[in-house]
């Protein structure tokens, strides 16, 4: 039986899903560092990027600190919380996994708020609105759909990296790589990387369903691309240079 067979008998056995510290646990401790990892970075990043969005500065100060979190790498912040007095364990992945997250969001949030046009945002304050009602009923959904796709890209990042947690004495699905890895069991080390890959895919699934349906305007089934086809006489006649008329 090679690894892969192995992998697959390891997760169709249902002691495996319900014993204690089995993949349910594990998952809904993936899910839970996961979704306070984001949640952080969303409590620092989108109050930083609409205001800047919404005053069109600091484009410069977005993308320094975008590059420069995106270069530092989890698993080194992981090393040097290890020896902080953060230590070991949820709390320092989670911190670690935050920052990976800030980027994302902040850029998507600054892009989508900075791209609102000044017009839109004159003609709202001439109809007498107030400065919170233009940023929460023009300005907002306007850049909804950039700042959805910042959060939901951040998350499946987040989910991905969460396995991280493992090799500083966290929890997470990564304990069951980490622990095939050091028994050389690749059987439950392949499980474990197939259950962390299709926790991202999930991810990705549920937040782009979620996006799609709050998103104010004319919807398309997320995933689809609709193609129309040109109706008889909506396409002008190239003339005998090739240049339509």
């Amino acid at each position: 039986m090679n690894d892969v067979s192995r992998a697959i008998t390891y997760l169709n056995d249902p002691f495996n899903w319900t014993r204690p510290n089995g993949i349910t646990d594990l998952a809904l401790e993936h899910v839970g560092i996961s979704a306070v990892a984001v949640l952080a970075a969303m409590v620092v990043a989108l109050p930083v990027g609409v205001a800047l969005g919404t005053a069109r500065r600091g484009a410069g100060m977005v993308v320094v600190l975008s590059n420069v979190s995106r270069a530092v790498p989890t698993l080194a912040l992981l090393t040097l919380f290890a020896v902080s007095p953060i230590g070991f364990g949820n709390r320092a992945t989670t911190i670690a996994l935050a920052v990976f997250a800030i980027p994302p969001i902040l850029t998507n949030t600054f892009v989508g708020f900075r791209g609102v046009d000044a017009e839109v945002r004159e003609a709202a304050r001439g109809m007498g609105m107030s400065r919170a009602q233009v940023l929460g009923r023009v300005e907002l959904p306007l850049a909804l759909p950039l700042v959805a796709t910042g959060i939901r890209t951040a998350a499946v990042q987040v989910v991905a990296t969460a396995g991280l947690a493992a090799l500083v004495g966290g929890g997470g699905l990564g304990r069951l790589i980490n622990l095939g890895f050091g028994q050389q069991d690749y059987g439950v080390m392949i499980a474990g990387a197939i259950l962390v890959a299709g926790l991202a895919l999930l991810t990705e699934l549920l937040l782009a369903t979620l996006s799609w349906a709050v998103t104010p305007g004319p919807r398309r089934l997320p995933f689809l691309q609709v193609r129309t086809t040109p109706r008889a006489g909506s396409v002008p006649e190239p003339t005998a240079s090739g240049v339509p008329l």
